[in-house]
């Protein structure tokens, strides 16, 4: 049995697909009833639980051989990152308590990064179940290719991609959230230990001149990438709603600066199949 969190999103689904098209039994960890319906018709065992309530995730992993741990992503968080820390906490003490034989834990690109940013939160997950007497290791994709769903309407209707990652003609790694769904399954599965850590970008790497080339090719029109000037940032932000846009946009200064990268060499970074026309086609419709 896996217990996988995180399922109703796009990389704990294809995880789920992923172990259930294998064969494996697949407990699914949701918040609430309704939203396990569609993985109790397809099989799953359901456990409802938040991902800050430690006993109710206890009940959970109990039984389980491996754990999927996606911590809830939280794009405008507190000063301190008290949300992380509660959801670390929950995590930490249900995982001893109920000692599964494996457990994946998605983190991300960077999380090696002294300097704080909004992936801080995933440094302070590593950090926590690192300590931890049991055999834990952390998949560290890069920047999702799946993020173009954001800019699709505007390059279909104006012809133009606005991009925080600068410049324009820089290539950064970039992978699609179904490759890290079938490698975190491929990792619950692995016969014999797992790297304590894993680190993940697709085929080939990403500028935001490729993402307008490939915006074009897919939509039919002309799309000319843009950048967003850094000095606009803020007001954008707290625009849309962040009350403190400053982790958000020191993480874009960690990907546009060169700090937030693998940690490993390239030759250690594992390549995922699914290229970027052929996400942006499955996100165009």
């Amino acid at each position: 049995m896996y217990a996988i969190t995180g399922i109703t999103g796009n990389v704990g689904d294809a995880v789920a697909r992923s172990l259930l098209a294998q064969g494996h039994p697949v407990r699914a960890v949701v918040r609430d009833a309704a939203k396990g319906k569609a993985w109790v018709d397809l099989g799953c065992e359901i456990a409802i639980a938040e991902m800050e309530d430690a006993q109710a995730l206890t009940h959970a992993f109990t039984g389980a051989r491996g754990v999927f741990v996606l911590p809830p992503p939280n794009f405008d968080p507190t000063p301190g990152f008290p949300e992380a820390k509660a959801v670390i906490t929950a995590v930490s003490r249900a995982l001893v308590v109920a000692r599964p034989a494996r457990v994946i834990c998605l983190s991300t690109v960077g999380a090696q990064a002294a300097q704080s940013n909004l992936l801080s939160q995933r440094t302070l997950m590593e950090e926590a179940l690192a300590a931890l007497p049991l055999p834990v290791s952390f998949l560290r994709p890069a920047w999702f290719l799946d993020n173009v769903s954001w800019d699709i309407p505007q390059a279909r209707e104006r012809g133009v991609l606005s991009s925080f990652l600068q410049p324009l003609d820089r290539a950064v790694p970039m992978v699609a959230a179904a490759d890290v769904g079938r490698v975190a399954a491929e990792l619950m599965v692995q016969v014999g230990a797992v790297e304590r850590i894993v680190e993940l970008e697709g085929p080939e790497r990403v500028s935001p001149n490729s993402i307008a080339a490939a915006l074009a090719e897919v939509l039919g029109r002309a799309v000319q990438a843009e950048a967003v000037p850094r000095e606009t940032w803020g007001a954008l932000f707290r625009a849309q709603g962040a009350r403190d846009p400053m982790p958000r946009i020191q993480m874009l200064d960690g990907f546009n600066e060169g700090w937030i990268t693998f940690e490993g060499g390239d030759s250690t970074v594992r390549k995922g199949k699914l290229g970027l026309v052929e996400v942006i086609r499955s996100l165009a419709g």
